[in-house]
């Protein structure tokens, strides 16, 4: 895929000189041990994706009844310094030379441009790692300059909405006091006209909450004003945080993406021939877990593992109380159990 025509990314000093292609890293001295970076993983609208998480778990400025992490605990508006920048960008560099990826994902258990130094990653896999760069964000903080700002080296951007009204707005998404559906459309605005990577626009629809002609209608008008690349509609494919969020058949999300037009598609399962991660046995695939449900089928493709593998590490995380069952539309899923995962069984091989 070529680049994207964007200005080139300000020195990173330091960091720059450290994480070339080729070199001993400096900081591998000081490895922390809690992981920033999982994968690669299978998305549906990336590829091969390795995630970045630059937040404490669940942190994030919504509350989603959709959400596949569960339950926001820490619901918030204001960027700050989340975790380590420099451990961050290690721990990529760190991955990238164990396995091949088609994009750096920018993601995680919560909203990633809470993380006030977002931009310095994006610029250093971008400018000294030469990747692909995505941010998956729910849009909700893009009203801010500074955060538009961050974002603009990235080289796609997938932000989310749901309705063109407060009310649906307000019951799916339940944010922080700070954030009202007027602020997201004019962050949305604001950023498609500055932005010259690729903008991507989810809108994720839920079954009786904004299926509705009325409610499509608007959005259409909505995203008419917005002018992304493309619309990808989406709906809850994974366990939700809320019961309340139930799937949209797909002849509904046809008839729709029939009537927003031709910038509008539904988002495709993932389907890769003869993938296969670099995994390090039951560390990665708990980390896995850890970031979102996981399928064995998907598991197994991602991490190489064959199925007596994958069985015999899932029996040990379900032994130890780190993993549980859930079923979801017929499939079971794998999901990270309530409690902190200790550190040593991060990096355990199930039993």
């Amino acid at each position: 895929m070529p680049k994207v025509p964007l200005p080139p990314a300000p020195p990173l000093g330091a960091i720059t000189s450290a994480f070339g292609r080729k070199g001993r890293d400096p900081l591998n001295k000081n490895r922390v041990s809690t992981p920033y970076v999982f994968g690669p993983v299978p998305s549906r609208r990336l590829g091969l994706s390795l995630g970045v998480d630059l937040l404490p778990r669940k942190t994030c400025t919504y509350d989603c009844l959709y959400c596949q992490v569960g339950r926001t605990t820490d619901r918030c508006a204001e960027p700050r310094d989340l975790v380590p920048v420099e451990a961050v960008i290690r721990q990529v560099a760190e991955r990238l030379r164990e396995c091949s990826a088609d994009v750096v994902t920018l993601s995680g258990s919560g909203e990633p441009t809470l993380h006030s130094g977002i931009q310095r990653v994006i610029e250093a896999v971008r400018e000294v790692m030469d990747m692909q760069v995505a941010v998956l964000t729910n849009g909700s903080l893009l009203w801010r300059p500074e955060v538009r700002e961050r974002l603009l080296a990235a080289h796609k951007v997938l932000p989310t909405l749901t309705s063109g009204y407060e009310e649906t707005f307000q019951r799916i998404h339940r944010p922080h006091p700070q954030i009202t559906l007027a602020r997201l459309l004019e962050g949305l605005s604001a950023f498609r006209k500055e932005y010259r990577g690729l903008f991507l626009l989810e809108v994720v629809f839920l079954a009786g909450l904004n299926d509705t002609d009325r409610e499509v209608e608007r959005l259409r008008e909505v995203i008419g004003r917005i002018a992304p690349d493309r619309v990808q509609l989406n709906t809850v494919a994974r366990p939700p945080a809320d019961p309340g969020a139930v799937a949209l058949d797909r002849d509904r999300l046809k008839a729709i993406m029939t009537f927003l037009g031709n910038r509008a598609e539904i988002v495709a399962e993932f389907q890769r021939k003869g993938t296969r991660g670099a995994g390090n046995g039951g560390r990665e695939l708990l980390e896995m877990i850890r970031r979102r449900p996981v399928r064995a089928e998907e598991a197994c493709k991602t991490l190489g593992l064959d199925p007596v593998t994958f069985q015999d590490l899932i029996r040990g995380f379900l032994d130890k109380g780190l993993v549980r069952e859930e079923e979801h539309l017929g499939t079971t899923f794998y999901v990270i159990s309530e409690r902190e995962v200790p550190e040593g069984e991060q990096n355990s091989n199930g039993r």
